[in-house]
């Protein structure tokens, strides 16, 4: 985990927008224990690929993916099964990853190809950070945009946002902070 860590944070000292986060960022070597698990979204990660920019920390997510504690934020009643099947994420710092912290989110969100995440919102600033695949992003009312891996996109709180995948699957760090970082997103 602490390789893993380590490539992650490297990644985004690179993004403006995520210097306020990093300050956050929980030095101690404080753990708590993770159950692996997985979802069907996982079967997409050994087959993901980045560039030069985000490869050391693609890597690092391919060698530990079994060993981490897969989630998903919603259920059979908020989304369809193809949904669900195309979607995970895994958090490595705060209120439920295996290092701790009450300010600061950070984790990996998946989709499989043609999955749409529909538009969202919550009250966590967010700092995306594409590592792997291709994916359109929607933010407010603008149009879904195609952004390249490594480029950074910040949703600052309540903004409204969406993604969708085509024919490859995404793989996207992610920081949160403020508000209730267990909370569940409001799908608009």
């Amino acid at each position: 985990m602490d390789r893993l860590l380590a490539a992650v944070k490297a990644a985004f000292l690179s993004v403006p927008a995520a210097g306020a986060f990093l300050a956050d960022w929980p030095e101690g070597a404080e753990r708590r224990e993770a159950q692996p698990s997985a979802l069907p979204v996982c079967d997409w990660i050994a087959g993901l690929h980045g560039v030069a920019e985000t490869r050391a920390v693609l890597a690092e997510l391919q060698r530990v993916a079994a060993a981490l504690s897969w989630r998903q934020t919603y259920g059979a009643g908020d989304f369809s099964e193809g949904f669900l099947r195309g979607y995970g994420w895994s958090e490595f710092i705060g209120l439920r990853g295996p290092v701790p912290s009450e300010r600061l989110a950070c984790g990996v969100l998946l989709l499989a190809p043609g999955v749409t995440y529909p538009a969202h919102a919550h009250a966590a600033e967010e700092v995306y950070l594409p590592i792997a695949g291709v994916a359109e992003w929607q933010k407010g009312a603008g149009d879904f945009a195609s952004v390249p891996v490594g480029q950074a996109i910040h949703h600052p709180s309540w903004t409204p946002h969406a993604m969708r995948t085509g024919d490859h699957a995404l793989a996207a760090l992610y920081l949160w902070r403020g508000g209730d970082l267990a909370a569940k997103s409001v799908i608009l």
